[in-house]
């Protein structure tokens, strides 16, 4: 690490197995100061057993990586230090509410009674969960659960903060909420190693990605590098009816190629670096009764990047996931 780049993780080779499995399999990740960097991939690739690796949870079968310059084995204690971890299930205690919940942590993490409830009421507030401050978790949704977990994460503000699969199972309106979470902390200067399968999200977040499948690192870059990889345009194409969407990819495969079915049910697109071809393909819906609601022709999504990368959808992932992730 040097003071003209300074990196908040810097892993090389990291290696996992779980009996007969390699979980991760020589993972190199080197993590910008003060960024959201996204770790990219399905169930079963690898992503949270490389982030219990690097929050001290895991010990490595091989390989190494520092985080702000601390080596996870030798200096596990100053590495604990500067990290905090929010995974895949909610870390509070249904059976207190929320400011409860908040005000234990901050006694924990060696506040006195009035620093940790004016803490509390800080990060309350912050994540608009002040209205239901005194109800019992059990109680709340699966967006509010999510922000208290993440806010419970930043009782005492960590330098680097893992997420893994922060927005699993939430709706569109909390998905966002959590989103915008994300941006504050960067903002304030917390590094964010976001861990998801979903694409959207790494494209909405981070600045750089790695993509990783089956244990590998199999690609990194910005978004827009990731998406230039592919090496063609693509037709994005929203539907009036999204019952059409299945003859509307029955007719865009023919007519250019494979087609991606997007996470919008009225939304699909097909790679095209063609302004003809795909003027051809629209006018070929319209003769098929196919009402379009609109279309663009532009960078391929990430969706379609993980499909050349790796030969498969992003979201086949029920055969893969491995022992370590079916149990995180």
């Amino acid at each position: 690490m040097t003071a003209e780049s300074p990196l908040a993780i810097e892993a090389s080779g990291l290696v996992k197995t779980f009996g007969e499995t390699r979980a991760v399999d020589g993972v190199d990740l080197a993590v910008p100061t003060g960024s959201v960097y996204g770790v990219l991939g399905p169930n079963g690739a690898g992503k949270t057993t490389t982030i219990r690796m690097l929050a001290t949870l895991l010990r490595p079968d091989a390989g190494s990586a520092r985080v702000f310059g601390h080596d996870i084995v030798r200096e596990a204690d100053a590495v604990r230090g500067s990290v905090s971890l929010t995974g895949q299930l909610a870390s509070v205690d249904e059976e207190l509410t929320g400011r409860e919940n908040l005000i234990l942590l901050g006694r924990l993490l060696g506040h006195g009674i009035p620093a940790a409830r004016e803490r509390a009421d800080e990060l309350l507030d912050a994540f608009g969960l002040e209205a239901s401050a005194g109800k019992l978790v059990k109680n709340y949704s699966g967006g509010m659960r999510r922000r208290l977990d993440i806010a419970a994460s930043i009782v005492v503000t960590p330098r680097l903060l893992f997420l893994d699969e922060p927005t699993t199972g939430l709706d569109p309106r909390s998905r966002n909420q959590v989103w915008e979470i994300v941006r504050l902390m960067v903002s304030a200067g917390t590094t964010i190693l976001l861990c998801t399968q979903y694409l959207e999200e790494a494209d909405q977040l981070a600045e750089g990605i790695a993509v990783i499948d089956r244990g590998r690192v199999i690609a990194e870059g910005t978004p827009a590098q990731l998406k230039a990889s592919v090496g063609a345009g693509s037709l994005h194409v929203r539907l009036l009816d999204p019952a059409q969407r299945p003859q509307a990819e029955r007719v865009l495969s023919a007519r250019i190629g494979t087609t991606h079915l997007e996470v919008d049910p009225a939304a699909l697109s097909t790679p095209c670096g063609d302004a003809d071809q795909a003027a051809e393909a629209i006018a070929e819906l319209g003769r098929n009764g196919i009402a379009v609601a609109g279309f663009s022709l532009g960078q391929p999504s990430l969706d379609e990047v993980f499909l050349a990368l790796t030969g498969r959808p992003a979201d086949e992932d029920a055969e893969t996931a491995t022992t370590e992730e079916r149990v995180a």
